[in-house]
């Protein structure tokens, strides 16, 4: 929770964080934030137990109860912080499950929460993952991930695009966010191989994200990264953006 006042004395005024749940009740996550000053933008629905694997669960048809008991316990903390937008991670998928049935599960898990946050005035997003970093998430692409959320037919669900994860499945980074541009409703970054932040991997951060300006991408970009060292001292790229 300290993370908050960290964030803010970096100079950021707002922020993304994955799971709240774990760090006591809404109000009380909500009220840190406040305290320190910042806007809270995203976070994720429950996504399982990471301890025991889970990187999500809205693809798995056994677990469709305990997504949509995840749903109204997500949007209680967002309402609290006042958060506009969740994310909704599809998972792994389960082993000899049928990718029909597991596209169609993910499908009508989407429909059902973008229908709550609809009603409560949220925005729902989700997000592909590559596989090298999780092996066997079941969205992998920006192409299934249009796919579900087309599927889905909500007029509240986006594209959340993760530069990192796509750098890795799909590369052509500029041009593939220009064409899905109309469809993204969030983005992060981290450097590819290693996921530290800007300038320490493959991709050309002073272009790219000048290249998503141009485009007129209005949207936020979340530093979802593992520091190579300090984690403040290593904020020295962004900087230039935080002025």
């Amino acid at each position: 929770m300290d993370r908050f006042n960290a964030a803010a004395r970096a100079g950021f005024r707002y922020v993304e964080y994955q799971f709240p749940y774990a760090f006591g009740g809404a109000a009380g996550v909500a009220a840190r934030a406040r305290d320190a000053g910042v806007e809270v933008v995203l976070h994720n629905l429950p996504a399982g137990d990471a301890a025991k694997g889970d990187r999500g669960i809205a693809c798995q048809p056994a677990r469709a109860t305990e997504f949509r008991e995840g749903v109204e316990r997500a949007i209680e903390y967002a309402q609290a912080a006042g958060c506009p937008r969740l994310n909704a991670l599809a998972g792994i998928a389960p082993v000899d499950a049928a990718p029909e049935l597991l596209f169609e599960t993910l499908v009508e898990n989407l429909r059902y929460a973008a229908g709550k946050l609809a009603a409560a005035g949220m925005t729902l997003l989700t997000e592909p993952v590559n596989r090298r970093t999780v092996p066997d998430f079941f969205l992998s692409s920006s192409r299934q991930a249009i796919e579900a959320i087309d599927a889905a037919g909500a007029p509240n669900l986006w594209l959340q695009y993760d530069i990192f994860h796509m750098q890795i499945v799909e590369g052509d980074l500029a041009r593939t966010i220009g064409r899905l541009l109309p469809r993204i409703g969030h983005m992060q970054l981290a450097d590819v191989p290693d996921r530290h932040e800007p300038g320490t991997g493959e991709i050309n951060y002073g272009f790219l994200l000048a290249e998503i300006d141009r485009l007129g991408y209005r949207g936020w970009i979340g530093c979802e990264y593992i520091p190579a060292g300090d984690t403040v001292e290593g904020l020295t790229w962004a900087r230039p953006y935080l002025a």
